[in-house]
């Protein structure tokens, strides 16, 4: 059995590999963005005319100075990998947690007082969603402009459904517990008895929640840079290579495969995390696989 150096056994849902793969990327992916000055190899905007298309470094012809190649530009491709590490998980970690926020808050009050507060809260949430996510977050890009803070912004403002409409059913079972009754016969408000006795209840669901909307949050992003409504030219963003490679697509394959590979990478690390979360945290699913 894994144990602390204290001796005491680890938390159940640190056990799970798929919990432990997770964490294992993040940490990846976090090291290459809070140390990408000192990781990457280049400037990832330095241009090197003479070194355009450049192949990686196994491939004939590469170069030890860039060992995933250069782009159109003469850009280092691993340089521009690394610094773009941190527009995703500053997107995937910073639209996530405003997402939960505004989507946990509406959903316990929907879930805890009901009636025509839950009627109305309902009906903002179906009218909100049934607009495409990617298209919606479109919309509003236009409308806001372009830079992270806008991107962040706009799927926040998509995504917050998401966990509002998942959150507020299990408020609801929640509600019909007998210590939430007992805390309202004792004289708790509505505010501590949401935060007391519910919220604890939905914490669980609403990491996992959290977990899996980094992965849609970074998605989303790489979509926008590559229309180009996300950061600027002088910021490396995944989706903006990917949009740059399109056009030597078959001179230099490797420049659209390295980004996209990034991207799922990522993706993947949050998804399996999520998953090994949901599974562990999930009393419910715990109690099935038991049975």
């Amino acid at each position: 059995m894994l144990q602390h150096a204290k001796g005491r056994p680890l938390p159940l849902w640190l056990k799970s590999g798929r919990v432990q793969t997770g964490l294992v990327i993040i940490f990846i992916l976090a090291v290459c963005a809070i140390f990408a000055p000192y990781l990457a190899p280049n400037d990832p905007n330095e241009q090197n005319l003479l070194s355009i298309l450049t192949p990686p470094i196994w491939a004939d012809g590469g170069d030890a100075m860039f060992p995933l190649g250069t782009d159109s530009l003469g850009r280092c491709v691993l340089s521009r990998l690394i610094f773009g590490a941190r527009v995703a998980l500053t997107v995937a970690f910073s639209a996530s947690i405003g997402a939960m926020i505004i989507g946990a808050f509406f959903a316990h009050v929907a879930g805890y007082f009901g009636g025509w507060v839950d009627w109305l809260i309902g009906r903002v949430v179906e009218i909100w969603l049934s607009f495409p996510p990617v298209i919606l977050s479109l919309i509003l890009m236009v409308g806001l402009g372009t830079g992270l803070r806008n991107v962040v912004l706009a799927i926040v403002l998509v995504d917050w459904t998401r966990f509002c409409r998942v959150l507020r059913s299990e408020v609801i079972v929640l509600r019909r517990r007998d210590y939430v009754s007992a805390a309202q016969l004792v004289g708790f408000s509505h505010w501590r008895t949401i935060t007391r006795e519910i919220l604890p209840g939905t914490l669980p669901l609403l990491i996992t929640l959290m977990s899996l909307e980094m992965g849609v949050a970074i998605i989303v992003e790489a979509i926008l840079s590559f229309v180009g409504m996300s950061v600027g030219s002088e910021t490396a963003a995944w989706g903006q290579m990917i949009a740059d490679a399109r056009q030597n697509i078959y001179d230099a394959p490797f420049n659209l495969i390295a980004p996209i590979f990034a991207i799922f990478f990522a993706v993947f690390g949050f998804n399996i995390l999520g998953d090994g979360l949901r599974r562990t945290l999930d009393t419910r699913l715990t109690q099935t696989e038991r049975t």
